[in-house]
């Protein structure tokens, strides 16, 4: 099976991650999004966004905000590795995302992305700011390609 990256709204991307991502829901925005796509069908998704933590927000960082793939074989690695190269084409100095601890990286590190932190899961909740957590609040990797 030939795997193409094909651009796609946020709205598409949105509606794949909400019927096939494991552990998280759709995203409330985008600096873009993209698919890869088998000719016939779409096969993964990717949403690019700027990072969900303010300290990393200057501009000069892209966060792959989610990856939902249905188990096509590359379609990750693929979707990173052109996430990567738009981010950088489009003037950002690096690239970020996130897995959980539990969570291998194989398509990160194929793509060319290395891990570089270990954050501790958290709620977002605060006593003066309460969210309900609809994320994971598990330990997470965060990886980085320049």
């Amino acid at each position: 099976m030939k795997l193409q990256v094909v651009p796609i709204s946020l709205r598409e991307a949105n509606d794949y991650v909400a019927t096939n991502h494991r552990h998280h829901g759709p995203t409330r925005g985008h600096k873009f999004s993209i698919g890869v796509s088998d000719g016939k069908n779409l096969r993964g998704v990717a949403i690019v966004g700027r990072p969900l933590a303010r300290r990393l927000d200057n501009g000069e960082i892209a966060e792959i905000l989610r990856v939902c793939s249905d188990g096509t074989p590359n379609a990750c690695s693929m979707l990173l590795g052109a996430c990567r190269r738009a981010a950088l084409a489009m003037g950002y100095k690096k690239v970020i995302t996130y897995t959980l601890d539990k969570e291998s990286g194989a398509s990160l590190k194929a793509a060319g992305f290395r891990p570089t932190k270990k954050v501790v899961g958290a709620s977002w909740s605060r006593e003066n700011r309460l969210r309900e957590d609809k994320h994971p609040l598990d330990d997470k990797v965060r990886w980085e390609a320049p």
